[in-house]
């Protein structure tokens, strides 16, 4: 058994004595989000910093803990708070409980995160359905040897947002007057925010957003097979086309809009 794999076993074996069955989802909660876990019922918690070869998260708004039960007739599993790259974590302990879903039998991700609007269409509060994404973070989760059982070598990267789950997700917000948009995410290391020429970059080849995660989580979701729905709240104009940037912003717009988030993520999976 290579390393990653008696890592998997361990953490998951943990996990399961907690009173974690299988799960169905798993819910990667960014920025200011995480209180949708506290709507799940029958909640198993746990900490982080309890979990074997789980790292810790640092960035406020990150509660920093699993949560495990029902949410929407589904059994899921939810991160309140996900990690960085910018933290000084390898891009395998970003994505590492990707890889605890999967081995928890989980056949689909629901990944959210807080980001900049890049298209000039958008404002702050609006909820962007992702589509695809461009990894521009200099780095990739599957460098290194591949452990053949857990995905392929070359994952194929075309339909890595599921087409289904997104018109699940397109109806359900029409049925409830939501005007969601739509668009691709463009990754970057952080933690500094971009900076003006860099925001017209993304702009000039097809970014509709910008953050400093869910590029590598949805790239392990696919090499392991995972259907993946992306949820982006824009919390903030990019760099260039406001007065300037701050994470207490990226908190409180999604303070405003995590009613609106919170239907639609539970309404979608309901249907899903």
């Amino acid at each position: 058994m290579t390393a990653i794999l008696a890592q998997l076993q361990e953490t998951t074996d943990f996990i399961k004595e907690q009173g974690v069955e299988d799960v169905e989802f798993g819910l990667i909660l960014g920025s200011g989000l995480g209180e949708l876990a506290e709507e799940i019922t029958n909640p198993v918690v746990i900490s982080y910093n309890e979990i074997p070869h789980f790292p810790v998260s640092t960035v406020v708004g990150h509660a920093g803990q699993l949560v495990y039960g029902d949410l929407a007739g589904k059994k899921v599993l939810a991160m309140q708070g996900r990690f960085h790259y910018y933290e000084g974590n390898s891009m395998q302990t970003v994505t590492y409980p990707v890889r605890v879903m999967k081995a928890l039998k989980a056949h689909s991700v629901i990944v959210t995160n807080a980001c900049g609007g890049v298209n000039e269409t958008f404002a702050p509060g609006d909820l962007m359905l992702i589509t695809d994404h461009i990894n521009f973070m200099g780095a990739n989760p599957l460098i290194g040897p591949n452990e053949d059982s857990m995905g392929p070598r070359f994952p194929d990267m075309s339909q890595a947002y599921t087409p289904e789950y997104r018109t699940v997700a397109k109806d359900v917000a029409k049925a409830a007057g939501l005007h969601l948009k739509e668009g691709v995410y463009m990754g970057f290391s952080g933690p500094t925010y971009e900076t003006p020429a860099e925001i017209h970059f993304a702009r000039t080849i097809g970014a509709d957003a910008v953050g400093m995660s869910t590029v590598p989580e949805v790239i392990v979701a696919a090499h392991s097979g995972l259907k993946v729905l992306g949820i982006s709240c824009i919390t903030n104009l990019a760099a260039g086309m406001q007065k300037n940037l701050n994470h207490a912003e990226v908190v409180e717009t999604t303070e405003q809009v995590k009613a609106e988030f919170k239907a639609l993520v539970k309404e979608t999976l309901a249907k899903l």
